[in-house]
């Protein structure tokens, strides 16, 4: 059996490894618009702020293509899925068939619709290339200012400020992080971002950039102007799907994939930012586009690629972070904004130095946010993951000191 896999990311690599291990015989071919060996795309925030060096960044040496017998092909893009033939078409011209495919291409930074994007020292915060760039245009630069207020743009400002340079960070929602955390949380952890020396200004967006050659200003829909002389760009991801038919191929935002994560084409499978699986908390499709998701995700679609039928039980979104003095962890539907099936329980706050909030459908816990005091966030992880009936009054489950794991027996 030939296997073509899209992508040298984790969840690629993860597919391969499954592949080989159960079928030594088979014929594997990687395809991946990028050069560098697999490598640890969390990493790239860690080498712009200086903690990392760039040669740390690899997950394995290039010779792990010679060790699972993978044919690479790299540098090249997919521009054309044709089913019926079993084949891809890449940028080039050249093209590969298979007998099973697996799209596990990731995703692209969300592009930019702005004037002045010509100008130099403007960036995205996607890939070991992006990081590469932005580094070698840290050169001179005083002035930097950061779009988006996710977890690529916190990561983002942070390496920047670093580096040594006035950051800001422009967000178009109220709060940082307003896709992981609810509006208590976001406030507490741009209270934390200011008191360290970022500038963080919400609700506003920006129109254009100028400068002779170089970036120098940045104009703001709210008519204000801002210097600079060092963007980066973390607006999002989109899947890269522009090859997909999707006459042919069942795509919402992700590929849409079943508890084999094969897609609605016999012998076509996608795993990590391509696939759109059922979210566990949500009880819906969604695409969580992390890192332990992906990897899960590419050795379960191998392992199906290969004979082996494994269900996949689902994706839940999660994050771990440290915000200077704050321990931030999230888990689940974290901030369902008015969703009126759910109920949210809280305690602590901006005044007390720690936050709590869980979210609730009928009595099975869906989300969490943790601001220090996190250490029993594991436990709230496998309640979630786990669907586990919380049968215990409000006043008791949030009181400090409450025994989580209790809930597990």
């Amino acid at each position: 059996m030939k296997h073509l896999i899209i992508g040298n990311g984790i969840a690629g690599i993860n597919a391969a490894q499954a592949i080989r291990h159960l079928d030594p015989e088979a014929e594997i071919v990687m395809v991946s618009d990028e050069r560098f060996p697999p490598y640890s795309r969390p990493m790239i925030s860690q080498v712009l702020d200086g903690s990392q060096p760039h040669e740390k960044l690899p997950l394995y040496s290039e010779d792990i293509y010679k060790t699972l017998e993978i044919t690479p092909v790299l540098g090249e893009r997919v521009a054309d899925l044709d089913v019926d033939n079993q084949s891809v078409r890449l940028a080039n011209g050249t093209e590969i068939d298979f007998g099973r495919l697996l799209i596990a291409s990731g995703a692209d930074a969300r592009k930019l619709q702005a004037g002045g994007m010509d100008l130099e020292n403007i960036f995205y915060m996607r890939t070991e290339a992006h990081v590469r760039q932005q580094l070698a245009g840290l050169a001179g630069a005083k002035q930097g200012l950061v779009l988006g207020g996710g977890l690529v743009g916190f990561k983002a400002a942070y390496g920047l400020l670093k580096r040594g340079l006035k950051v800001t960070m422009l967000i178009t929602s109220g709060y940082p992080l307003s896709m992981q955390v609810d509006e208590v949380a976001g406030r507490m952890i741009m209270n934390e971002l200011r008191a360290h020396g970022l500038t963080v200004k919400v609700g506003v967006s920006v129109t254009g950039f100028e400068g002779n050659g170089r970036v120098a200003r940045a104009a703001l829909d709210n008519g204000e102007s801002l210097s600079c002389d060092l963007v980066t760009i973390g607006k999002g991801v989109r899947p890269s799907l522009d090859f997909i038919p999707r006459d042919r191929i069942d795509v919402d935002l992700g590929i849409v994939v079943d508890d084999c994560l094969q897609s609605s084409v016999p012998g076509i499978y996608a795993a990590g930012d391509t696939a759109e699986s059922i979210d566990i908390a949500r009880q819906m499709r969604w695409v969580n586009a992390i890192w332990p998701e992906a990897a899960a995700q590419g050795r379960i679609a191998g392992l199906n690629m290969a004979g082996r039928r494994v269900r996949y039980p689902g994706s839940l979104s999660r994050n771990v972070m440290r915000v200077y003095d704050l321990d931030v962890m999230t888990a689940g539907y974290a901030n369902p904004g008015k969703d009126e099936g759910l109920r949210q329980v809280s305690t602590g706050g901006e005044d007390q130095g720690y936050y709590r909030s869980l979210v609730f459908r009928d009595e099975m816990l869906v989300g969490a946010v943790l601001i220090n005091r996190i250490e029993q966030g594991g436990v709230l992880r496998a309640l979630i993951e786990n669907r586990i009936p919380v049968r215990v009054p409000e006043n008791i489950l949030m009181s400090p000191g409450f025994n989580f794991s209790k809930l597990l027996k």
